[in-house]
């Protein structure tokens, strides 16, 4: 499939893996290139030597490039910076803040770069700074979100730009994949269908609580202090909840979560950790390859729009 993302990307499917902190690392990533799309590894709060490593096992795994996602607000994010160009690196993403310090080092080095968004005013900021595409990114996603949903942000923001939009939130089949180019991009990201990946480096009480989630087992914390968070409900998210509405501090209700995305990823405590994961997980029924996944989101997208065009 020939799409604006492909091209500049220089990868056979629209289709790229999110950056996300503790699960987006070399061997998904590597696996998702592999397969065709674009993997990321997840800069979250890392040192840049630790992505420097990755970046280099990845090489060892694929030929196929593999990007970055840089989370801007990382006390490390200078030398994650410093490290895509030194690593010839050549997809950054990024989130959490504005890439503008490192954009003009990062286009002299041919990084294309893609910021994520959660809103038509960010999305607009960043195609004047001279980034290359947009992830618009609906409050459907796992993890750190924004309140617009995909439905109504993804149109809205390809309407304001020129340059590619890649879609996000709510996004783990060919359908979704076919809905979001009919709103208007040019490609999707896609993070909680490749958690339940067999090449994700995750916990397999992880991966299992994804499969049995229900449309209904997502919830958002930290809305009171402007930091909303997707993940499924468990006693982490119903004791933060109960503070939350008890009014505690930010400070307090941070740490009750401090460690706890690793604790599930890496711990498999699925009870106290935090689950991050958007809510198609009702939707995910199966852990299988990468490959797999890509391919028959592919093939479903390709059924789509062969039955679309019969009613043309």
């Amino acid at each position: 499939m020939n799409t604006r993302v492909t091209e500049l990307l220089g990868i056979r499917y629209p289709i790229i893996q999110g950056g996300m902190a503790w699960v987006a690392e070399q061997h998904l990533a590597a696996a998702v290139s592999e397969a065709g799309g674009l993997g990321l590894i997840g800069g979250a709060s890392a040192p840049g030597e630790v992505i420097r490593d990755m970046l280099r096992d990845a090489k060892r795994l694929t030929d196929a490039p593999v990007g970055v996602n840089v989370m801007l607000m990382s006390p490390h994010a200078d030398d994650v910076a410093r490290v895509v160009i030194e690593e010839g690196v050549k997809v950054v993403t990024t989130g959490a803040g504005m890439p503008s310090k490192y954009m003009e080092d990062w286009k002299k080095a041919g990084i294309k770069v893609i910021p994520v968004v959660a809103s038509v005013a960010q999305a607009r900021i960043m195609e004047r700074l001279g980034a290359d595409a947009v992830v618009a990114e609906g409050t459907e996603s796992g993890g750190h979100i924004g309140e617009a949903t995909t439905m109504t942000l993804l149109p809205q923001v390809a309407d304001a730009v020129k340059i590619p939009v890649i879609g996000a939130g709510g996004i783990a089949d060919g359908r979704g994949m076919m809905a979001a180019f009919m709103l208007g991009a040019s490609g999707v990201q896609i993070g909680t269908r490749f958690v339940a990946s067999t090449e994700a480096v995750v916990s397999e009480a992880y991966k299992n609580r994804i499969v049995k989630a229900k449309d209904i087992d997502s919830t958002v914390t930290g809305r009171t202090y402007g930091h909303p968070v997707r993940s499924l409900r468990n006693d982490m998210t119903r004791e933060y909840t109960r503070l939350e509405a008890e009014g505690k501090s930010f400070e307090e209700l941070e740490y009750l979560t401090l460690g706890s995305l690793r604790k599930a990823v890496q711990e498999g405590d699925v009870i106290r950790g935090t689950v991050m994961a958007g809510q198609i997980a009702g939707l995910i029924q199966d852990i299988k390859p990468c490959r797999e996944i890509i391919e028959d989101m592919m093939r479903e997208c390709h059924e789509l729009a062969r039955k679309a065009a019969d009613f043309v």
